[in-house]
């Protein structure tokens, strides 16, 4: 647990990071997060592949545009729309799968100095997951982590392994040439013009089936067959999280586009 704040560019969500240690943190408590309206109006969010199973089940899965893409899961079609959140980020439907990275917030293994591969547990103090509250978990027993410190650090350092796991699902994806610009047009009954939406990347089902059986033999039998079936058989739920805008009353919009969101 170092005292040295990280210097690092911030990822999605984290306003502030510092690292967890007994000295400035070993009176204080945790305790889940009462309001977070900054994820609440995120539309997409990184996803892992080791999720990829539950999530197709109830959100789209694509990749953002880039030499660098990453897995997202889209909880709204348009900038500042989430479905699945209310307007201080809980879900509306509790018996919903909730992406690992939302479950990881406020908490992070980050890198206090750039000469160390040593990753430290982090917390974003503006989140108010942490503080002097009368209820909560301990973060510290004494000058050793609680067991609610080591769960989080455990959870934490599983996400480390799965982003790792995701990252080499991406190269390989990216040398089988698989990826393609996406496009999804839907038309609702009554209206003139369907409403296109675009700025993600997806797998080129034409491509998947042209590849050689060599080659779809190596994908079935490393697992990336089953995640790129999970990706394409997600996207069918692009129009459910239309339906859902509609009926929210938060879209469409005049021009409807995707846009894209950073790791």
């Amino acid at each position: 647990m170092a005292t040295a704040a990280p210097n690092q560019t911030l990822p999605l969500f984290y306003n502030e990071l510092v690292p967890l240690n007994v000295a400035e943190h070993g009176k204080m408590k945790i305790r889940a997060i009462e309001k977070a309206p900054g994820i609440a109006t995120t539309h997409a969010i990184p996803a892992t592949v080791d999720e990829f199973a539950l999530l197709q089940r109830h959100y789209p899965i694509v990749f953002s545009i880039g030499d660098q893409p990453v897995p997202l899961v889209l909880m709204g079609l348009s900038e500042g729309v989430n479905v699945f959140l209310n307007e201080e980020g809980k879900l509306l439907d509790t018996m919903m799968y909730v992406p690992a990275y939302m479950r990881r917030y406020p908490f992070l293994l980050a890198r206090l100095r750039p000469d160390s591969d040593e990753l430290s547990l982090c917390v974003d103090p503006t989140a108010g997951a942490i503080g002097d509250f009368k209820d909560g978990e301990p973060l510290f027993d004494g000058d050793q982590p609680s067991q609610a410190t080591l769960a989080v650090l455990q959870f934490c350092e599983q996400f480390e392994t799965a982003g790792q796991r995701t990252a080499a699902f991406i190269e390989e994806l990216k040398k089988s040439g698989l990826l393609m610009d996406g496009e999804v047009a839907i038309q609702p009954e009554g209206a003139e013009q369907p409403f296109i939406y675009r700025g993600f990347q997806m797998v080129d089902e034409e491509k998947l089936r042209e590849l050689r059986g060599d080659e779809l033999r190596k994908m079935n039998q490393n697992g990336m067959l089953a995640l790129i079936y999970a990706h394409l058989f997600s996207l069918s739920q692009i129009r459910e999280v239309f339906s859902r805008q509609v009926m929210q009353g938060k879209g469409p919009v005049a021009t409807p586009q995707l846009a894209t969101a950073d790791a």
